[in-house]
C-alpha cells in the first residue's frame, strides 16, 4: 500500500530518485577522499570560509522599507563575496585561465558593485587593487604595476554627467 502523499502513477519515479541517490552514495564510498593538505590548500579553504562567513552575515541586510536599498545592501555583499574569493584564487591558485576569470570576476563585480551604489546616489569605494600574494610573500612587479579597477572610473564620469 502506498502512503496517501504519493500517487500511483509516481511510485516508480520515486523509487528511481531513491535508488539513485543510494548509488550515488556507494560511488562516492569508492573513492577515498584525500585528508593531507598542503600548507597552501589549508590557508586557502581557511580564507575562503572566512570570506564564505562574512558574506553570508553581510547579506543578511535589515530592511530599510526602501526595496532598491534592500536589494543593493544585499546584493553588495553577495558581489564583495565573489571579489574575496577571487583575490584567494589569485593568492593560491596555479591555474593561468582560472587566475584570469578571477582577474575578471574582480573587475566585474567591483563594477557591478559600483553602478548600483551609484544608481542610489551613493558614493563608490576605493578602487586601490586588493592584495593577492600571500601574507610575507615579495611583491610580483607586474602585479602592482598593472592597474586592474580603472575601468570603472570611466563608468563614473558617465554616469554622474
Amino acid at each position: 500500500m502506498l502512503p496517501r502523499f504519493l500517487k500511483p502513477g509516481l511510485a516508480p519515479l520515486g523509487a528511481a530518485v531513491l535508488l539513485a541517490v543510494a548509488a550515488a552514495a556507494f560511488a562516492h564510498d569508492d573513492h577515498p577522499v584525500q585528508t593531507a593538505q598542503t600548507a597552501d590548500e589549508s590557508a586557502f579553504l581557511a580564507e575562503n570560509d572566512a570570506a564564505m562567513t562574512k558574506m553570508m552575515n553581510d547579506m543578511a541586510a535589515k530592511p530599510s522599507g526602501d526595496i532598491d536599498r534592500d536589494f543593493v545592501a544585499m546584493m553588495a555583499p553577495h558581489h564583495q563575496g565573489a571579489i574575496d574569493m577571487a583575490v584567494i584564487e589569485l593568492r593560491y591558485g596555479k591555474n593561468e585561465r582560472l587566475r584570469r576569470i578571477a582577474q575578471e570576476i574582480i573587475v566585474e563585480q567591483r563594477q557591478e558593485i559600483d553602478a548600483m551604489k551609484l544608481a542610489l546616489g551613493e558614493q563608490v569605494t576605493d578602487t586601490t587593487p586588493a592584495r593577492t600574494q600571500q601574507p610575507g610573500a615579495k611583491p610580483d612587479p607586474a602585479a602592482t604595476t598593472h592597474d586592474h579597477m580603472n575601468m570603472h572610473h570611466d563608468m563614473m564620469k558617465q554616469e554622474t554627467k
